[in-house]
C-alpha cells in the first residue's frame, strides 16, 4: 500500500470517528472496496458510561390493601405511556439526526394538531449527509411529536404519534 492512499484511508477512519461522536452513535462499521483483492474493514466504536443512579425503596411494614390496589393501575398507566409500544406511533427507520423543517429557518412539517394524509412528510432524518424524507404511515391527527429539532436517533426511536 502506497502512503498516500495510507494517508486516504487514516483521513478516512478519522471523518468516521467524527461522525460517530456528532451523531452520538456507539458504532459504526463500513467496508471499502479498492479492487478485487485489495479492500478496508473498518469498525470504529465506542462504549458509553451506563450511570446507573441509586435507587431508595421504602416499603411500609404493611400496606393497607386500597394502597396496592392503586398502585396496580398507576403501574398499567406508566406502561401505556410509553411512546414505543403506542398503536400510532411513527418509528424511526434509520439512524441519523431528525430535522422538523425542511430547511434551518423555516416552517416544521407537522405540528401537534395537524390533520396529515398518509404519505405526507412528517420530518427528515439525516443520515451519511442524505436527507431522508419520513413519510406518515396513515391518515390521522398528529397527537405527539417525541424527538427535538436535531436530536440524534437510532433505529426504531418513536418520531410522532399519529392516531
Amino acid at each position: 500500500m502506497t502512503n498516500k492512499s495510507h494517508e486516504a484511508d487514516v483521513a478516512f477512519i478519522k471523518a468516521l470517528a467524527e461522525l460517530l461522536r456528532e451523531n452520538d452513535l456507539t458504532e459504526l462499521q463500513v467496508k471499502r472496496e479498492y479492487g478485487e483483492d485489495d479492500s478496508l474493514n473498518v469498525c470504529v466504536s465506542r462504549q458509553t458510561a451506563a450511570v446507573a443512579a441509586p435507587v431508595q425503596v421504602q416499603m411500609p411494614a404493611a400496606a393497607p390493601a386500597p394502597v396496592a390496589a392503586a398502585a396496580a393501575p398507576a403501574a398499567a398507566a406508566a406502561a401505556n405511556d410509553d411512546p414505543a409500544s403506542h398503536p400510532g406511533a411513527v418509528a424511526s427507520p434509520m439512524v441519523g439526526t431528525v430535522y422538523l423543517a425542511p430547511e434551518p429557518g423555516a416552517a416544521a412539517f407537522i405540528s401537534v394538531g395537524q390533520q396529515v394524509s398518509e404519505g405526507d412528510t412528517l420530518l427528515i432524518v439525516e443520515a451519511m449527509k442524505t436527507m431522508n424524507h419520513i413519510p406518515a404511515p396513515k391518515s390521522g391527527t398528529v397527537k405527539r411529536i417525541l424527538v427535538e429539532d436535531g436530536a440524534a436517533v437510532e433505529f426504531g426511536t418513536p418520531l410522532a404519534i399519529i392516531e
